[in-house]
């Protein structure tokens, strides 16, 4: 006899540290209820956010995704994936145009200006999303242009940048693990809708989030992404400071946790501390401290450098830290000191009610916060047929049989909203679309060089000599019969 059917979204991080699936149910209230997560320790093959083995990545996926079925006894059919890493950057574009006196801008001439956007052609780099910034409409700045009068019209963007290679890497991961694709998401922008509020994001803010290997700048004016940048910096770097000591990395990592600040006011120094590495060992207080520190200053300053000089003074909203480096002590004493913004907020845990048994989320440390981010923003049914204790289908052994939401239509650059990456059937989509375009341009340049040069042959002929005599013997004859 068949199970009931159950719907459930899946989720997939794939960070420098472990790669992590999680599946989860939204509530009609607006809660999610996680069932299930399956992390794995991805350090080995992901360097930086940046998949460096493939074949290691998609065992990895496939593993995780095995005992992602067996915990919830259904089949997975596809699944939502965060794309992150150094690779990603953020690049400004301005196309303009000159329009006729008294026009009125319309969104076919919005839409033109993002579709020349998006096929800027970046050496060896992908657009993988574009935000939309200010239109310029004469000398007048709108979010909204649609039926202003101007006689030019500017779009000003904010396009986020991929190593072709490295985008390329990750979509093979999954085709070779054979796991389908529902959506990707930009990792950063996920993350923002889950962390930050609506005000923050409105009144300017600066988002970082301290990872592993990597540190994500994202900053937010009215509600806008206005710059993303992503520092190669992160707590593994504090771990290997640590080891310097001649410690083995476990101990440095045990450490750091129990012992690290990022910042110590000088007066609570003891010079006559010391921290026990193990039992026959220590290490002095202050040179524990000075290392923790200047590592931490480092990622910091470099966080303050990402943020542009023309926001700077506009983050009202202040700065908003997270991750798992966002749990060391004293992280917002050190970021205001090297920044001097005083409004610094620790985001420990998203926005969204979770429910959940699992202790990992329970401890609310920052760091499954993307994962949860990416887990809210999927909307596709990712549950397939039933699995029995021996792991087969209920029914039948095609995995595909079991009811599953259909799959969106395949939508334009300019309809989809920022943070959603283009699949490739959408891609393929927009060079189908942009191939037509052409040719119907073509034929129309075609059809009207036809019609010109058939009325250049029909004038030429008229005012041939030939036909000249022949309008000129019938205008005498008609004439004679006039007169007669």
């Amino acid at each position: 006899m068949a199970a009931e059917q159950k719907e459930f979204i899946v989720a997939i991080e794939l960070g420098s540290s472990k790669v992590t699936a999680i599946a989860g149910q939204k509530k009609p209230d607006g809660s999610i209820s996680v069932l299930a997560m399956i992390k794995e320790d991805s350090s080995s093959f992901i360097h930086k956010g940046v998949v460096f083995n493939i074949d290691k990545t998609a065992l990895c996926l496939q593993n995780i995704v095995k005992k992602l079925e067996s915990q919830l006894k259904t089949r997975i059919v596809q699944v939502f994936v965060g794309v992150g890493g150094q690779s990603l950057r953020s690049v400004r574009n301005t196309i303009s145009r000159d329009l006729p006196a008294d026009s009125i801008i319309t969104q076919e001439m919005v839409v033109e200006l993002m579709d020349a956007n998006w096929n800027l052609d970046y050496p060896d780099q992908k657009i993988l999303d574009v935000a939309e910034q200010e239109y310029r409409v004469d000398s007048h700045l709108q979010m909204d242009p649609v039926g202003i009068r101007a006689t030019r019209l500017e779009g000003n963007f904010l396009n986020i940048l991929v190593r072709k290679t490295f985008f390329q890497n990750l979509n093979n991961c999954f085709e070779q693990a054979g796991i389908k694709v529902a959506e990707m998401y930009l990792a950063p922008v996920a993350l923002a809708n889950a962390v930050l509020t609506e005000a923050e994001k409105r009144s300017g803010c600066a988002l970082v989030d301290i990872g592993a290997d990597t540190t994500t700048v994202s900053v937010f004016w009215k509600n806008v992404l206005r710059h993303l940048a992503v520092i190669p910096l992160g707590s593994n770097n504090v771990t290997k400071d640590i080891a310097s000591l001649q410690m083995e990395e476990s101990d440095a990592e045990q450490m750091k946790l129990k012992y690290a600040s990022a910042y110590t006011d000088n007066a609570d120094i003891d010079t006559t501390l010391k921290y026990s590495i193990d039992p026959e060992r220590q290490v002095e207080s202050q040179k524990f401290i000075e290392i923790v520190e200047g590592r931490m200053m480092e990622i910091i300053e470099n966080v303050r450098y990402q943020i542009p000089d023309e926001y700077y003074d506009k983050l009202l909203g202040g700065i908003v830290v997270t991750g798992g480096g966002s749990n060391m002590k004293n992280i917002d004493r050190a970021i205001t000191l090297s920044t001097r913004i005083e409004k610094v907020r620790v985001a420990k845990f998203v926005n969204n009610s979770i429910n959940t048994s699992l202790e990992p989320l329970k401890a609310r440390n920052g760091m499954y916060n993307t994962l949860l981010g990416l887990l809210a923003k999927g909307d596709i049914n990712c549950a397939g047929g039933g699995i029995d204790q021996q792991g087969n289908l209920f029914g039948n052994e095609n995995q595909e049989s079991a009811p599953v939401i259909p799959d969106r239509k395949p939508r334009q650059a300019y309809e989809k909203e920022t943070g959603t990456i283009r699949t490739q059937q959408e891609e393929e989509l927009a060079a189908e679309e942009a191939r037509r375009k052409k040719e119907e341009e073509e034929r129309l340049r075609r059809e009207q060089e036809e019609q010109q040069h058939e009325e250049e042959r029909r004038r030429k002929k008229e005012n041939s000599w030939w036909n000249r005599a022949k309008r000129g013997l019938k205008d005498f004859t008609t004439k004679i019969t006039e007169d007669e």
